[in-house]
């Protein structure tokens, strides 16, 4: 399995990033091809160290990274990182994590 983990600071306007983030971001993501399963995070984030600027962090599952790279190359891929652009569009506040995993 493989996995994209994106984790968004607290956005300066949090009920404008919820609404196209829940109502039209997710939607796009949940169209591209091989995306198996797409979770967010609930409630407030905590950080062991201390306080967090952690707004909301979503994970997408693909098959393996052939199948999540194909995924983003593919025109829905595409249109959902394009939106990824509109509602945060300060590289700052995100920050994006790739992997395969592997059950143990």
């Amino acid at each position: 399995m493989a996995g994209m983990v994106v984790i968004y600071k607290q956005p300066a306007d949090a009920k404008a990033f919820d609404k196209h983030y829940f109502e039209t971001h997710i939607p796009l993501a949940k169209k591209i091809p091989g995306l198996r399963k797409y979770e967010v995070s609930r409630g407030p984030i905590t950080v062991l160290a201390g306080p967090s600027d952690v707004y909301l962090i979503g994970t997408l599952h693909f098959d393996d990274l052939d199948s999540m790279q194909k995924g983003f190359a593919s025109a829905e891929g595409k249109a959902a990182g394009a939106d990824r652009r509109l509602y945060a569009p300060d590289e700052s506040g995100v920050q994006m994590f790739i992997f395969d995993s592997r059950e143990v």
